[in-house]
């Protein structure tokens, strides 16, 4: 996207977090101060731009590697802990409580269904972004698990606890850039208490192939 494009979805955001609704084309144009005809033209129409919207703010939280060879422990438990720290970060600001907000109240609407456009463009799309990662693990004999979207939902779990449904129903709950990184690498940890491979046993070669 162009910095304008970048531009026009922070005003959309910045229209959730508002919340002034309903949020139409009309109303992000005025707060982007650009026509109409150009955000049809960018984003197709109000579910295109809401998508765009959903998929900028997911960017915020990087992708883990998918790292092939032998890789180590150490190297995917960090990454591990960058990408909930990411993800932490992102569902307890203000614009994703919002936009996750405005998403509950329209989900199943027969006009437009942000809840839908948000469980492809956030949560479904971390999976696609973190299950390569997992797998690759399990290749290394890093992680052992039988079920990678069981491995994946189990890491969801660790990560978000009960933080973005509490923070959905109102609780004034401040997460500091501290206790985000301490709540991160525990999720890290928990996982790999779940999941690794006995640092003591040795990598064999069938393990890897």
């Amino acid at each position: 996207m162009t910095a304008r494009q970048r531009d026009v979805l922070d005003a959309a955001l910045g229209l959730v977090v508002a919340a002034r609704r309903p949020l139409t084309m009309a109303a992000v144009a005025r707060a982007a101060s650009c026509s109409k005809e150009t955000l049809y033209k960018w984003f197709g129409d109000r579910d295109g731009l809401l998508t765009a919207t959903v998929r900028w703010q997911a960017a915020k939280v990087r992708g883990v590697p998918a790292r092939t060879g032998r890789g180590t422990r150490a190297q995917l438990r960090a990454d591990l802990a960058q990408f909930a720290r990411d993800w932490l970060t992102v569902i307890s600001g203000p614009t994703s409580v919002a936009l996750n907000r405005l998403a509950v109240a329209e989900a199943g609407s027969k006009t437009a269904d942000l809840g839908a456009i948000v469980l492809n463009n956030g949560p479904f799309a971390m999976a696609r972004r973190l299950k390569p990662a997992l797998e690759a693990g399990r290749a290394a004999a890093i992680l052992d698990f039988d079920d990678v979207e069981a491995a994946f939902r189990t890491f969801f779990g660790l990560v978000v606890r009960d933080v973005q449904i509490r923070l959905l129903l109102g609780e004034p709950l401040a997460l500091r850039p501290a206790d985000i990184d301490r709540d991160a690498k525990r999720a890290a940890d928990q996982f790999f208490a779940l999941y690794g491979v006995d640092e003591k046993r040795p990598i064999m070669a069938e393990d890897i192939n």
